[in-house]
């Protein structure tokens, strides 16, 4: 039983929040680039040409529609505080601070490090794998 009690009382210091941190949500946009980016490797002629601009624009979509659920969070936020003197300011946390707190999801709540370690793999995967791929198209196209 000590152990629940502080595990209670180390919760209670930590903020919850249901939102990203700003840097979460830059990784998310610069590996979503990154993968735009080696996208254009397999520039090659014809048809691939616009199938690339077709996968970019998609890729930009994307892009832009986080930058704008950021900034309506923040218009969302700043109607919050301005309704209720709430403590809990996820813009005002550091990073580090944001990941010892907890993370609340439509299921519970978990870390919210843990949370962001759980959002990063897929898009990370995406990147990696277009850069494999177009540094093995790149090989066998050059012949090396």
């Amino acid at each position: 039983m000590p152990s629940s009690d502080a595990d209670n009382r180390n919760s209670a210091n930590r903020p919850v929040t249901g939102r990203l941190h700003p840097r979460v949500y830059t990784v998310l946009i610069g590996l979503a680039l990154w993968m735009a980016l080696w996208v254009w490797s397999f520039l090659g002629g014809g048809e691939t040409d616009y199938l690339l601009l077709i996968v970019t624009g998609f890729i930009v979509v994307v892009v832009t529609l986080q930058l704008i659920l950021m900034r309506v969070r923040r218009a969302d936020k700043t109607a919050d505080a301005e309704n209720s003197a709430g403590d809990n300011k996820d813009g005002a946390l550091s990073f580090h601070e944001w990941a010892r707190g907890e993370f609340e999801t439509e299921r519970g709540r978990l870390r919210a490090a843990e949370a962001a370690i759980l959002i990063l793999p897929p898009i990370a995967a995406a990147a990696i794998g277009m850069m494999a791929s177009g540094l093995e198209f790149q090989i066998v196209e050059r012949g090396l």
